[in-house]
């Protein structure tokens, strides 16, 4: 059977327009970079530690994003070859929360001894609407796109995440200077492999698959849903951050 790649190739009475659908997701990542909170993540004056003070806000939605991949990306068994790259690709981001947890810990956060009915009312409080809202936001986005779609929806996930972790990655080194402790999941070990993602590889070989125009037009609207909602993410990260109070050093 013929990848899509080679499939679209075949037709050259196409345009590949997934093309002007990736500079759109660039045009918006270039946007996205400048939001307010991303701005904060590059502010030295504060403490790296002060920085990271958004973590413990996106617990609900980074703990999502593993079943995101597994549960609603990922569609077995199937012959659809735009539903094998999604696939493969899910293989990659499905099991990065235990890096998540790691951090957490490593950040100080798990000193902090409460009732687990507190801890609850924490992660369905207003403080982390977004978040919470973020996951199912995007699954309802994927379940109606057909696979091809997906396929863009995917690409502009991928690139608000090197957005943060490009910035976390910096932050992370600082933190290890100051504490000599190294962070996974906001570090290069993180960072690394996001930039060498399956799905994000190739933009030259993505651009070439085929969309009509209807899926052109329908995957421009999602994506530009998903930068919006990742938008309203940032600010409530940056909410929180802004409103903790310094941890204190961890040993």
């Amino acid at each position: 059977m013929l990848n899509p790649i080679e499939r679209s190739n075949q037709l050259p009475f196409l345009q590949p327009p997934m093309k002007p659908v990736l500079k759109h997701i660039f045009l918006l990542k270039r946007e996205y970079a400048q939001l307010p909170f991303f701005d904060f993540l590059r502010d030295e004056r504060i403490p790296a530690r002060d920085r990271l003070a958004f973590f413990p806000c996106m617990a609900s939605f980074i703990m999502s994003f593993g079943d995101l991949n597994r549960l609603v990306l990922r569609e077995e068994p199937t012959e659809d070859p735009y539903l094998k790259m999604i696939n493969a690709h899910t293989y990659e981001d499905d099991h990065h929360w235990p890096w998540y947890l790691e951090d957490y810990a490593k950040l100080g956060h798990d000193g902090t001894r409460q009732a687990p009915g507190e801890t609850l009312r924490f992660l369905y409080s207003d403080a982390t609407i977004q978040n919470r809202l973020l996951a199912h936001r995007l699954a309802h986005l994927i379940w109606g796109a057909e696979p091809v779609v997906r396929l863009a929806i995917i690409e502009a996930i991928e690139e608000t995440g090197n957005v943060l972790f490009e910035l976390t990655s910096r932050i992370a080194s600082q933190y290890q200077k100051d504490t000599g402790v190294e962070l996974r999941y906001c570090g290069e070990f993180h960072f690394n492999l996001e930039s060498g993602h399956a799905m994000n590889s190739d933009h030259a070989e993505l651009a070439l698959i085929a969309l009509d125009d209807a899926q052109r037009r329908d995957a421009l609207e999602r994506v530009d849903k998903v930068y919006a909602w990742f938008t309203a993410w940032t600010h409530e990260l940056l909410a929180f951050a802004r409103a903790a109070k310094p941890q204190a050093e961890v040993a």
